[in-house]
């Protein structure tokens, strides 16, 4: 029997020269006119454990084929070429001749089209193999190679096939087989992307269950049962992985097929051929990703693998909590930068460019959003992954749209996450990602953290730039930062604020404390003691429930037995505290009326249709009144701050209730009794977690407005101590 070969490259060179070597007639064509020159000068060379042999047979390009093929012709290109070579066997192919496809995908249709579906044979070839140069194969290891019909017949020349190939097996379950090896091509396509071997890929830990998920999605469309394929067992993804890395190890080649096109030949691959007719969340991500990185957007590094294990993390934690509202798939950003590869989830207020800046509401533009806000910028340039942007609140206005849905906690799904930026907030906690970005305008970032258990920064007003975030309240909206750590937000702060607007890392604090960057160890050996300043007003509020009242004051403490020193802070301003969420509430309801009155709202939440009417009712005396107070206020905190380092508080009185509380409209709920002065004043505040009963407590310190850096570094000090005397 003769036998042609198409495609000479690390399976076809390999196939025809075992058959050439056992005694078959065999010809090879391949379109690289280097790759036919070396064959039929030097001959076919296969290397490596499984194998080391010459042989010599006849090579030709595809424009000297034979008109008339009536011999089985083996397809081994790529599967982004298949519909090349079936062009190319389209009316050639008689006689007895017929296709076999080596391919990896479902590239069978494709030839069957070409050459009639009685004529084409499929196979799965799962030996490693990779051509060193034109004409010369490294042959990795020994693996299955199944060959049978696509109709489950076991016919004379699938046996015939089967007899003549080394290691070939006959099998009536070809189609179970191709989606066994495409669940593993899934596999293989994400760890390519990083440059990591597959072994250590397979079997880190932190890319399990992406990797198993992959799988799954595969076999979810499966129209067969997948069968077992040399390690994979589909019915035990998780002991696949296992199996699959001890496979790997006992080949002579680390790396897939795929990282070699990508990480050193330069090459497009075979991925969007194979995968890219997959449904599911994770198979395109993984497209996206190989496509970024054939392009030149993207070189193969493990963020890559971390970047697909965040998307998987984010489908299996954070759309159970309604915390997605858009995924970005294959990201741009700088190559290089502080923040590099780290991931980022972004409040859908803010505009990230490509996919629509919802704000929560049916109400808003669909289109995708032209150019990224200023912060997103900065992300970007720091080397950020902007993978996601998070559900919030109805523009951010303090409800939910019944259509949207609010996020659910973490930490308790029966209870919310918090407003307005919950859906960065449950992200955060529930692990998907370590940073995201929020606004806050009465409390939007500080109570969510209290409420989810993390940390919630709110800076200095003005810090941090705004263009591109939509409006609530123009003179009281911050952006501001939700990560699982203070170090967290320093990074952030860092990344996205003006060097000269930060000041001196190195600037002492009132009592003398040294401030720097909340990166460094918080508690170095001798480290000053800070001065907090106790709002006992705001302990004794009778919005404070009891477990929140012993969870701050028993940190508190914690603080004190460091060496802490703690002064306890009166002022008429604390007594005025309910009269100051009354001055928020003109001010914030007023501007947004201004911000949204030319916007058409029927399709608003009722809730934010009442907010936006409180707003309209606001005189202009009323407003003046509300803003002569603020600078009251402002003066206020400022000596309050005379003497002590920060200022200390609960950061909601309670813990999280099940829904959102109101803002502005309705029985007032004092939700931003502790935050919305430091809204007001612009003063830095940020929400820690503290050790507490059942759910999540938040202590509130707030520092002097320009000092965020001391505010941070006071704060992971203290968050330090409270998190080894939870231990």
């Amino acid at each position: 029997m003769r036998y042609v070969v198409l495609g000479c490259g690390a399976v076809g060179g390999a196939v025809a020269a075992g058959l050439a070597r056992d005694g078959h007639d065999v010809l090879a064509c391949d379109a690289d006119p280097a790759v036919v020159a070396a064959v039929n000068t030097r001959g076919l060379r296969i290397e490596g454990p499984a194998a080391n042999f010459t042989v010599r047979l006849p090579a030709v390009v595809p424009a000297d084929l034979p008109p008339r093929l009536e011999h089985p012709v083996l397809v081994a290109v790529r599967a982004h070429d298949t519909a090349a070579a079936a062009a190319l066997l389209a009316g050639r192919l008689h006689g007895d001749g017929y296709a076999v496809c080596l391919q990896n995908g479902m590239t069978t249709g494709i030839l069957a089209r070409a050459a009639g579906p009685e004529r084409v044979v499929a196979a799965v070839v799962n030996f490693g193999a990779e051509v060193l140069e034109p004409g010369v194969v490294l042959r990795g290891n020994r693996a299955s190679f199944m060959i049978g019909e696509p109709d489950g017949s076991l016919t004379g020349r699938v046996r015939s096939l089967a007899s003549d190939m080394e290691d070939a097996t006959a099998t009536r379950d070809i189609l179970g087989y191709l989606w066994a090896k495409l669940a593993c091509e899934a596999m293989l396509a994400a760890t390519a992307v990083s440059d990591l071997p597959v072994a250590v890929a397979l079997e880190e830990p932190a890319y399990q269950a992406l990797l198993v998920e992959l799988a799954q999605q595969v076999v979810a469309q499966a129209p067969v049962r997948p069968m077992p394929l040399d390690g994979f067992d589909a019915t035990d993804l998780a002991g696949s992985l296992t199996r699959l890395a001890r496979f790997s190890r006992a080949s002579a080649i680390p790396h897939s097929g795929i990282y070699r096109d990508l990480a050193v030949l330069h090459h497009p691959t075979e991925v969007p051929a194979i995968l890219g007719g997959l449904d599911g969340t994770l198979v395109p991500r993984v497209v996206e990703l190989v496509q970024a990185i054939e392009q030149g957007r993207r070189s193969c590094a493990r963020e890559n693998l971390d970047l697909l294990a965040a998307y998987e993390r984010l489908e299996r934690l954070g759309r159970p909590l309604n915390a997605v509202a858009s995924v970005i798939g294959a990201p741009e950003r700088a190559a290089a930068g502080p923040l590099a590869g780290r991931l980022v989830a972004v409040k859908d207020i803010i505009a990230v460019a490509g996919v629509p800046t919802r704000c929560g509401s049916p109400a808003s533009d669909p289109a995708p959003a032209p150019r990224d806000a200023a912060v997103v910028a900065r992300l970007r340039a720091a080397g950020a992954e902007v993978f996601a942007t998070s559900q919030c609140l109805e523009y951010a206005a303090g409800f939910a749209h019944p259509e949207v849905g609010d996020t659910r906690n973490p930490r308790d799904p029966s209870r919310t996450s918090g407003g307005s930026s919950g859906g960065s907030a449950a992200l955060v906690a529930a692990g998907v990602c370590g940073l995201a970005i929020g606004t806050d305008t009465g409390g939007s970032v500080r109570i969510p953290a209290a409420y989810c258990g993390i940390a919630g920064l709110k800076p200095t007003y003005g810090l941090l730039p705004l263009e591109g975030v939509f409006p609530l309240s123009p003179t009281c909206d911050h952006a501001g930062t939700l990560t699982a750590t203070v170090p967290g937000a320093g990074e952030l702060l860092a990344a996205l604020a003006d060097p000269a607007a930060l000041g001196d890392p190195g600037a002492p604090a009132e009592s003398g404390a040294r401030a720097g960057h909340a990166g460094e160890p918080a508690v170095p050996s001798g480290a000053p003691a800070f001065t907090v300043g106790v709002l006992r007003a705001q302990l004794t509020d009778p919005s404070v429930t009891a477990e929140v009242h012993e969870a701050v004051t028993g940190a508190l403490a914690v603080l004190s037995g460091a060496g802490w020193h703690l002064r306890e802070i009166t002022g008429p301003w604390l007594d005025q505290l309910a009269q100051w969420e009354d001055t928020l509430a003109v001010i914030v309801t007023a501007e947004a009326f201004t911000v949204h009155q030319d916007r058409d709202v029927d399709r608003y939440a009722e809730g934010t249709r009442a907010l936006l009417a409180l707003g309209a009712s606001v005189g202009a005396r009323q407003y003046t009144d509300a803003q002569r107070r603020r600078a009251e206020l402002t003066t206020a905190i400022e000596t309050s701050l005379m003497g002590v380092d920060v200022l200390a508080g609960p950061t909601v009185g309670y813990q999280a209730p099940e829904q959102d509380p109101p803002f502005g409209a309705g029985e007032g709920s004092a939700e931003s009794r502790f935050t919305g002065p430091y809204n007001l004043t612009g003063h830095p505040a940020i929400s820690l977690p503290v050790p507490g009963a059942g759910l999540p407590v938040g202590l509130q310190l707030a520092g002097r407005r320009g000092a965020d850096l001391a505010l941070l570094r006071i704060a992971a000090a203290a968050e330090q101590l409270l998190r080894v005397k939870e231990d």
